[in-house]
């Protein structure tokens, strides 16, 4: 008896599980080490997943992998998905031949070693205490952007956007930016007088008891869609979603002086694990069987926290909720005054807890300064005095220490260089999606009043998640909604929600 012989085409498939499989287990490791974690074991953790990503970068650097990617380019009987896997699997090549695996295990060493001092110094916030670790990193990162760029013919801060975003270039976003930041300023001001005019609302009162706020995200994830069977709930320094699509790990953080934070922050890492959960079964442990990029993993989350869950239909159903499992009464907890808090904008240090008016501005700043400690025009000892320069010239505010200033976010801490762009570049792409989908199913917004995301997330299952990485984001956008990324959308959904 014979067996078939594979393909060149079935052998990258056969490896790129292998690797999917890989990054999946330094994926919970990396989910264990923000949640479970001791201290003590921070050095052991850092070489596991060093030698993981090490192991990962080998296996796509291995010379027979590209004797099989040009054999698999010259089959002519693939079909479109898997033409798509093949041009993403040459994409990671190309992407991890173009950095020494010695770099790759300093970096993630390094990375790690800064994750763990950043909790340290931010709870005491003092900057002082990371800037030998961060500058480190920093020129790790530095070394691999001038790396990547070489080998792929990119600008380096390109090069690592490109990571994170697919084609991804700062040329087309500081425009983009540029625009936003001429725009924003005077619509900010146009919204608060019209808030201070109507007054505040009232307060809500607390304190608010961390298992009560547990118990009611737990209840607003299922009625989003997620299933527990296939996820988690838990606490970190920084929520994130993490795990795999049948395992998604999601983290929050709460204060008992005040519940929606936490809630909002869920809400926002369901829309991520959504999209995780619903990518196309038959194409797990693919390339093109993944999210397309980091612009549309941030549309599916701002999807669900911004424009589905603090809507007012939404919060219809949310405030008694909410009340509930508060033991609330009165004035404070009717509907409207839920609605004015979860749409309240006022100008804040912290990005994660801003309103979608401000937010963009964090990002922006975000974006300007890491390119500036890139290019070397900016020392990681001067980040603090730069930060608040931004955060005046932006936002009007200037932080009181460095928790609320520059040691506020964990991406730069564990080497996330270049993602920024892409969380104001997905409330673009979220508002265009969220039209285009309410036009094809005008029930979506009596569905959210229900509690019932069932036409929401059938549309985007279809039109997002199952696309996965067979078209580009621009392609994907101008398909589901008529064009590509722009910011009209995302305009007009501000003008309407805050101004109408």
């Amino acid at each position: 008896m014979t067996t078939a012989r594979t393909t060149p085409y079935q052998e990258l498939e056969s490896r790129f599980e292998r690797l999917s499989k890989i990054g999946e287990a330094a994926g919970i490791l990396q989910w264990d080490m923000a949640t479970n974690m001791p201290t003590g074991g921070a050095v052991a953790r850092a070489g596991q997943l060093s030698v993981l990503k090490v192991l990962r970068h080998e296996i796509l650097c291995h010379p027979a992998l590209a004797d099989f990617l040009d054999a698999a380019t010259a089959d002519r009987g693939l079909d479109a998905w898997q033409r798509a896997n093949l041009a993403a699997m040459a994409r990671r090549r190309a992407r991890a031949v173009a950095v020494d695996a010695d770099l790759v295990r300093r970096l993630s060493e390094a990375g790690s070693a800064c994750e763990m001092l950043w909790r340290t110094a931010k709870d005491k916030a003092d900057f002082a205490i990371i800037v030998p670790a961060l500058t480190e990193l920093r020129d790790l990162v530095a070394e691999r952007a001038a790396a990547l760029g070489e080998g792929l013919g990119l600008d380096p801060y390109d090069a690592l956007l490109d990571g994170f975003e697919p084609g991804g270039r700062a040329a087309a976003i500081a425009p983009v930016f540029d625009d936003l930041a001429l725009f924003l300023p005077g619509f900010t001001d146009d919204v608060l007088a019209r808030q201070e005019a109507a007054g505040p609302p009232l307060d809500l009162p607390g304190p608010f008891a961390i298992d009560a706020q547990r118990g009611l995200c737990r209840s607003m994830m299922e009625a989003v869609g997620f299933d527990f069977t296939h996820g988690r709930l838990d606490e970190s320094h920084h929520p994130f979603c993490g795990g795999v699509p049948e395992d998604i790990r999601i983290t929050t953080r709460y204060s008992e002086g005040d519940f929606m934070p936490g809630l909002m922050g869920v809400l926002h890492e369901t829309g991520h694990a959504l999209y995780e959960q619903g990518l196309p079964v038959d194409w797990r442990h693919q390339p093109v069987g993944g999210a397309r990029g980091m612009v549309l993993h941030e549309s599916q989350s701002l999807m669900i926290e911004m424009q589905a869950c603090r809507s007012a239909q939404f919060i219809a159903f949310a405030a008694p909720r909410m009340a509930a499992a508060f033991n609330g009464s009165g004035p404070a907890w009717e509907v409207d005054n839920i609605h004015r808090h979860t749409t309240r904008v006022a100008r804040g240090f912290i990005r994660v807890d801003a309103d979608e008016v401000t937010y963009p501005a964090h990002v922006i700043m975000r974006f300007h300064l890491e390119r500036a400690m890139l290019a070397g025009d900016l020392d990681v000892a001067d980040l603090p005095g730069a930060w608040a320069e931004q955060t005046r010239a932006l936002l009007g505010l200037t932080p009181a220490d460095d928790s609320e200033g520059c040691l506020q976010d964990i991406h730069w801490y564990d080497g996330a260089w270049g993602y920024f762009p892409t969380y104001t570049l997905g409330a673009m792409a979220a508002a265009q999606l969220f039209a285009a989908a309410v036009q094809a199913r005008p029930g979506i917004p009596d569905g959210l009043a229900a509690g019932d995301f069932t036409p929401l997330v059938g549309w985007l299952r279809e039109n997002v998640h199952q696309k996965a990485s067979l078209l580009s984001t621009d392609e994907l956008l101008a398909e589901a909604t008529g064009s590509p990324l722009n910011a009209e959308a995302f305009k007009t959904h501000l003008r309407a929600r805050y101004l109408a």
